[in-house]
């Protein structure tokens, strides 16, 4: 089998909340999104979707996608997409860095061998623990009753896990942090994500002034320095995310006992490939995880659920459901909450079908 052809298409994400807000005044509308399309000589395709949370999050950018796949994509015509080792190596000679563009090829790969061997990806991946798995809902920045008010929303539609957008003016960190954890029983998990917003001083002030509360602390500031320092500082569990982008920072925090929970997030590693090997690594050390994305819509959640799926239930600490965030579906088939839980599509492949009228035409084409 070999690759034929690869087409990227753009697709607009609103959000039904309007916005998505985040430390240091971030905030998204619509995200822009890239779903990409690999075609082989079989006339299987596959599908796999890049959607950056805006270029001021991480290194990278909608428009880096497209332009990167230009680069690429032509050094991979007449390549096996079965061969996902090979192909991952090829991908990484011909264009140094930038993993998030080399994801959506890399998944639609996935989605391929899926097919070709007649399995959910999933099981490609390591096999399915349970029936579903547990998700998250992040609550967008807002005044400390609003974000109470969302939390209570969502509990109510089954959600048990929550991640608060903090990284702002540490007194009202600290009060959202407290009137939300009012509402939680023991049994809910509560994560205060400051996205790398806090200074080392403003950190240490939000972890001493929530001591006696239950939750999580998560990249609280810009480096992996200080917030090794910040984990030094407090007994609450620890969240690392921005600061680990790859097998390297993952080594060096598991060494260092830097966190207690670490952010997989797919495009960050440079596809399901990869992010498996990151997935692998963290349940051979010990560490739990949450498997996520930047962002994306229905393409990104299957391939988050298919990841999380196959991930031990003891070390999946949570994972995330993008396509509920957003108003456009952009494929048939893509898995949906339950009660706040999700399962992976037990069709061959990825499960899903994408819907021509919501892709559009091809804005990037190499043949």
């Amino acid at each position: 089998m070999k690759i034929t052809r690869i087409a990227a298409y753009q697709v607009d994400l609103p959000l039904h909340e309007g916005s998505y807000k985040w430390s240091g005044g971030k905030s998204v509308e619509v995200f822009d999104s890239t779903i990409v399309r690999v075609d082989t000589d079989s006339g299987l395709s596959g599908y796999g979707e890049v959607c950056p949370l805006g270029p001021f999050y991480l290194p990278a950018y909608a428009e880096g996608v497209r332009a990167g796949i230009r680069e690429l994509a032509p050094q991979l015509i007449g390549c096996d997409p079965t061969q996902l080792a090979p192909l991952n190596r090829l991908m990484d000679a011909a264009l140094k860095g930038h993993p998030y563009v080399k994801t959506g090829i890399d998944i639609a790969c996935w989605d391929i061998l899926g097919k070709v061997a007649g399995l959910p990806v999933c099981e490609l991946l390591g096999g399915r623990y349970g029936e579903d798995f547990v998700l998250y809902r992040a609550i967008s920045q807002e005044a400390p009753e609003a974000m109470a008010e969302r939390v209570a929303g969502y509990r109510a539609e089954g959600y048990r896990r929550f991640q608060l957008k903090v990284g702002a003016d540490p007194q009202l960190d600290i009060e959202r942090i407290r009137q939300v954890s009012a509402l939680l029983p023991p049994s809910d998990k509560l994560v205060a994500d400051a996205n790398t917003g806090w200074l080392m001083h403003e950190a240490a002030r939000v972890a001493r002034g929530v001591q006696d509360v239950d939750v999580y602390i998560e990249q609280p500031c810009l480096t992996y320095e200080e917030c090794l320092a910040i984990r030094r500082r407090t007994s609450h569990p620890f969240v690392l995310d921005e600061t680990v982008d790859g097998i390297g920072m993952l080594l060096r925090g598991h060494a260092d006992g830097a966190m207690d929970v670490v952010n997989i997030k797919i495009s960050k590693f440079g596809g399901l490939s990869k992010a498996k090997l990151a997935r692998d690594l963290c349940v051979e050390m010990g560490v739990a995880m949450t498997i996520e994305d930047s962002w994306g819509g229905d393409i990104t959640t299957a391939a988050i659920a298919h990841l999380a799926h196959s991930t031990p239930s003891d070390f999946l600490f949570t994972a995330t459901d993008f396509n509920s965030y957003v108003t456009v579906s952009s494929a048939e088939g893509a898995p949906q909450r339950v009660r706040g839980r999700m399962a992976a599509s037990e069709a061959a492949g990825l499960g899903i079908q994408p819907r021509p009228e919501v892709l559009g035409r091809a804005i990037v084409e190499v043949c």
